[in-house]
């Protein structure tokens, strides 16, 4: 008489966490039950929105909850009576209480997008883009209540290539996070494979994106300013204003260009043969898509032939409003 499979319950909220729900759901286990965020208000019109992971779950035929606080002892107790073998969570969006972490019978696994203990917290890709990193990673680690600072059961690294930015590396750690969780998970259950403590040097924390993360200050050399372009795209988008107008900018790359000779002042636009390029520290960089404001998005060179921007100078406003603390 064969064991009856293991018991799985799945935490996750956005695109990162579905191919892992997906990759749960198709191998030999029973998913008891999939916890995600709320449906949300989203659009100019407000609608209320599912999750991605709600989606998927539903597409798979699976039980969903939806507590608007997971720590609440009714939530708590509903989980409870699952009893679940182990625990998966991935990008949810909540800190988990210890009281949680405790129901599973074997551990709870979490997903993260780093190698830990570098870039803890919510925004790990953004924030590996934009401090420049060479490579980065997915870890599977065990849970416990400190934020992402659990034993280490399984690490990835990948390069960070010239053409990345957040969406691209967004959808190679998904896919290896899914692949390493059902690698690892058989081992797991069965008590084959033990988490290793994370180093006390090295740690970072991904902090979440504010608006004054946003604006790109174009008095830093060319490498550090498309880091910072495409690390804020496809979300939340780098800016600068122009004439006053705000402008994102989603796409660029330095010019390797050496008739370009020396830049001018941080943020000056000159047009050169259909190239759209802009002064930086140390050089220039070629813009590719753009978006003025209350307008869509649109190739540098498009916007160019309609405005004539060559002289004009990109700037960005000074902001000192208080970021606040760290959200999970």
């Amino acid at each position: 008489m064969s064991e009856p499979a293991a018991r799985v319950l799945f935490m996750g909220t956005p695109d990162f966490a579905v191919p892992a729900l997906e990759a749960v759901a198709k191998g030999p286990y029973d998913v008891v039950a999939v916890v995600t965020q709320p449906d949300r208000p989203q659009g100019r019109k407000r609608i209320l929105t599912p999750s991605p992971v709600k989606r998927a779950a539903q597409a798979l035929s699976l039980p969903i909850l939806q507590p608007e606080k997971v720590r609440r002892d009714a939530v708590l107790t509903q989980i409870a009576a699952l009893r679940p073998d182990v625990l998966v969570t991935a990008a949810y969006g909540q800190i988990l209480p210890q009281r949680l972490l405790d129901i599973p019978r074997v551990g709870c696994i979490n997903i993260h997008a780093s190698l830990l203990p570098r870039w803890r917290g919510a925004a790990p890709i953004h924030r590996a883009l934009l401090a420049g990193d060479a490579e980065t990673g997915v870890t599977l680690m065990e849970m416990v209540a400190a934020l992402d600072a659990g034993p280490i059961l399984g690490a990835r690294a990948i390069p960070i290539e010239l053409e990345d930015n957040v969406g691209s590396l967004h959808d190679r750690l998904a896919a290896i996070g899914a692949q390493m969780l059902v690698e690892l998970l058989p081992d797991y259950l069965s008590g084959q494979v033990q988490g290793q403590p994370q180093p006390d040097t090295g740690v970072t924390y991904a902090e979440r994106l504010h608006r004054e993360d946003e604006w790109i200050t174009w008095a830093r050399p060319v490498v550090a300013v498309h880091d910072h372009i495409r690390g804020l795209s496809p979300w939340p988008g780098a800016a600068a204003k122009l004439d006053g107008a705000e402008f994102k900018i989603w796409a660029a790359r330095p010019s390797v260009d050496p008739s370009l000779g020396t830049p001018g002042l941080p943020g000056t636009v000159r047009v050169n043969r259909r190239q759209v390029l802009v002064s930086c520290l140390d050089g220039w960089i070629e813009l590719n898509s753009l978006q003025p404001a209350g307008r869509k998005a649109m190739s540098a060179d498009d916007w160019a032939r309609g405005v004539n921007p060559d002289g004009l100078r990109f700037t960005s406003p000074e902001l000192t409003t208080d970021k606040g603390g760290a959200q999970s």
